[in-house]
């Protein structure tokens, strides 16, 4: 039976300063994320008792309300209360109380990112999760490489990843306040058939006179970001000057006719060039330190998620996977990780006096290694403890030295870092799986005895 979220809404709605102080709401995978106009409304502590809210925080400008798993019935019940589902493109006053004009810092880079990266995830866990299929059934003998099922899964999973550009190009222009199908036009011309050739064949290619870069970009992020966040200010501009009479066809075409040459021969070309260098600066560091890239990351990843700041990997999982095929620092580093905090979790449920608190870490551990959402466990239990979150980052750090040592890779964009997320590892002809459940094993046992010894229950009474 489906559970009723209006209670929550209305609650969220009011304590965030009431849906007149909502500049802009989208979600993540357990996250509501607002933008306010005025943050001093924001009562936080409220918020935290609402029943279903997890915890809250602000991220830079943005207040991250955590819901956990149910959290895209939350917002579907807030949009429905706010009508801002109906609203097709952000305005540039939307962004703030300053007239849409905002600091260019970390914060509100990685802020667009996840808003153009956060309404492609489900696509992107559905192709993984076919591939893995596809694979999975081979291994199996149930269908052979030649089989006509094999083919077509083949390129139903492909088909997620291949044609990004125009997916986020539709999503990216509903971040930056562009026309949705212009975005995807402006795509899907990176992988249209006869430049893919043109680039393939070694043609030279010219717009206009200028040189246009020869580069392929199915799969990419970076180029088409960079284009719709020009292409926003750039079609607003034309829309303000052009006479009502004629915007409706002089908007879209002076907006191609400028924008196509930009993109070809400058953003694009740009985009490429950040993602080449982010995947290869990824890689140099991978296989510099080896095996302690994996547990740095895995160690600090609670940080990480606390901060929010795990969402600026998005980029570089998919220029790997779209590059090499897999994945091998960031996905393994949070599997360990996860499973790291679920056994800090136990421990304390284990060794914990008080039957409340007793109780949480026992369910936030279940949380953990069935539903993969560990944000219940960080702000509800390891967090406020604080050793049982030093022990989770020990093990984190130990399993996933083991994960990097045997160079463990993920060959699928996960759906959930949960036990039902574990096929990502299985690789015909090697021990990728093994290995995986290894350096899990370890982050769990070593995080379970460590919060077992660092956690001191009478510290933790009020």
């Amino acid at each position: 039976m489906a559970k009723n979220y209006d209670a929550l809404a209305d609650s969220i709605i009011e304590l965030v300063g009431g849906k007149t102080n909502i500049s802009y709401l989208t979600h993540c995978v357990t996250r509501l994320r607002f933008n306010l106009k005025d943050r001093a409304l924001a009562n936080l502590e409220e918020i935290k008792k609402v029943p279903g809210v997890l915890g809250v925080q602000w991220s830079g400008d943005q207040l991250q309300v955590i819901i956990g798993q149910a959290v895209a019935d939350a917002y579907d019940a807030i949009c429905k209360k706010t009508g801002l589902a109906k609203q097709e493109a952000i305005d540039e006053n939307l962004d703030g109380p300053d007239g849409g004009k905002k600091k260019l810092n970390a914060a509100a880079i990685l802020d667009k990112f996840s808003g153009c990266l956060t309404p492609l995830i489900p696509m992107m866990i559905g192709a993984g999760m076919i591939k893995v299929l596809t694979m999975v059934l081979s291994m199996l003998n149930l269908i052979t490489p030649e089989s006509p099922t094999y083919a077509v899964l083949t390129f139903v999973g492909d088909a997620g990843f291949y044609f990004f550009p125009v997916m986020i190009g539709a999503t990216a222009a509903k971040k930056f306040g562009a026309n949705m199908g212009l975005g995807m036009m402006l795509g899907a011309i990176l992988i249209h058939p006869s430049f893919v050739a043109m680039v393939t064949g070694g043609t030279a290619v010219s717009l206009f006179g200028l040189p246009v870069y020869a580069g392929s970009y199915g799969s990419t992020v970076f180029p088409m970001v960079l284009t719709m966040a020009v292409c926003g200010p750039v079609e607003r501009f034309i829309a303000k000057h052009t006479p009502d009479a004629v915007r409706s066809f002089v908007e879209p075409l002076l907006t191609l006719v400028i924008m196509v040459p930009v993109m070809l021969c400058v953003l694009a070309p740009i985009g490429a060039v950040i993602g080449n260098w982010l995947s290869a600066a990824i890689m140099w560091l991978y296989d510099t330190v080896g095996f302690l890239g994996v547990a740095v990351v895995s160690g600090l990843l609670p940080l990480l998620v606390m901060t929010g700041m795990h969402a600026s990997f998005t980029p570089y999982l998919l220029t790997s996977y779209s590059t090499l095929g897999y994945e091998a620092i960031y996905i393994p580093a949070n599997f360990v990780s996860n499973y790291s905090t679920g056994a800090a979790c136990a421990a304390v449920a284990l060794k914990a006096k008080d039957a409340n608190l007793k109780s949480s870490a026992a369910t936030c551990a279940v949380s953990v290694f069935l539903g993969g959402v560990t944000e219940p466990g960080l702000f509800g239990i390891t967090i406020p403890l604080r050793t049982p979150l030093y022990a989770s980052m020990i093990g984190g750090f130990a399993g996933g030295a083991v994960a990097g040592l045997f160079k463990v890779a993920a060959y699928a964009f996960p759906g959930s870092g949960s036990v039902f997320g574990l096929p990502i590892f299985i690789h015909e002809g090697s021990m990728n799986f093994v290995f995986a459940i290894l350096g899990m094993l370890v982050a769990m046992v070593v995080s379970f005895v460590m919060t077992l010894i660092l956690y001191k229950p009478e510290a933790a009474k009020n």
